[in-house]
């Protein structure tokens, strides 16, 4: 077997992909850890998305592994420090599904200031009160962007359509840099960033250093009348404490695309009219998916026929390891 597929990633790209090698599409296989252990000791490529977790434990048993292609931006489900050591490539698509990424993040920001989902739910139910629909504009409102990466900076630009002033929380980002200037971000400690923003968007990565870093007494440093958002990682999220502050009405509101778990069991939020609830989806369009697609399967083929991956994460062509 050249490829495994255990998740269900589909498209063109992937089609050539299996014209040209033999590939396993198999994409209920991360369910099932046994037998994954056992098909994956012949592949020479692995493709995941999010849901496969790529234990040092399984990268033991793929003696054959050249590379792992994530098709998605986190690296929360693979240890690349255990691919590494065995010499395997680990590739990811970090700016493919940035634009979309934004563009949800505005859907939503929209969505919460003009309780739009509410409205929908309230006319389809038979009714016009319009008067319990006064939103908010954006226009002059604050947003403040916890994680100043690409998709923070997509976000600002079209922030900034609105009118909107930007401030930025992140302790990586260079204040001289030029994508700081051209966004027009002031850049300010999370306790600032939170106090004084009308709108809190989160785009951190999960790890140790931000698990948990939104928690009760954050989110209580926020104005009653701002509202959170979060497409990037729930783990960032303490979500008891979310909870909380929203039943205590210490925010306005949160809209919510990714959860600490996933699929999520039931729970307050569910029934809170303020909340905006999305199953992971701000990667997908069309257009992202198409751009991940042809990345993960262009890194897959070339690594496989003796070629360098362009987008990898630890080194660009496999490092030979007896194992």
């Amino acid at each position: 077997m050249d490829v495994l597929v255990t998740e269900n990633i589909t498209g063109p790209a992937m089609d050539a992909l299996r014209a040209n090698l033999d590939v396993a599409f198999a994409p209920d296989l991360w369910k099932q850890p046994d037998r994954l252990t056992q098909s994956i000791a012949s592949a020479r490529g692995l493709i995941v998305r999010n849901q496969t977790q790529v234990t040092a434990d399984l990268l033991a048993a793929a003696s054959k592994l050249q590379i792992v292609a994530r098709a998605g931006a986190g690296l929360d489900n693979i240890d690349v420090d255990a691919a590494s050591r065995l010499g395997v490539v680990v590739s990811s698509t970090p700016i493919q599904n940035s634009i979309s990424v934004a563009e949800m993040t505005l859907g939503l920001m929209l969505s919460l200031a003009r309780r739009i989902p509410r409205a929908d739910r309230h006319v389809k139910g038979g009714g016009w009160a319009r008067s319990q629909f006064y939103g908010t504009e954006l226009f002059g409102k604050t947003l403040g962007i916890v994680g100043f990466g690409r998709i923070g900076f997509l976000t600002a630009m079209r922030a900034q359509a609105f009118g909107m002033q930007i401030i930025a929380y992140d302790p990586y980002a260079d204040p001289d840099s030029l994508l700081i200037a051209q966004a027009g971000v002031r850049l300010l400690s999370l306790e600032q960033v939170l106090a004084e923003s009308d709108f809190v968007s989160c785009h951190l990565p999960g790890g140790k250093e931000t698990r948990g870093l939104l928690d009760y007494d954050r989110f209580c440093s926020m104005k009653p009348t701002a509202h959170f958002i979060n497409a990037a990682r729930g783990e960032v999220v303490d979500e008891p404490g979310l909870i909380r502050a929203l039943q205590e009405q210490r925010i306005a509101g949160a809209a919510l695309d990714v959860r600490q778990q996933e699929p999520p069991a039931p729970g307050p939020l569910d029934s809170m009219d303020n909340v905006i609830l999305l199953p992971h989806i701000a990667a997908f369009t069309d257009e992202a998916q198409d751009r991940v697609l042809a990345s993960v399967c262009r890194d897959v083929a070339a690594v496989l026929a003796g070629r360098p991956a362009a987008s990898y994460v630890n080194f660009a062509v496999p490092a030979r390891v007896d194992r």
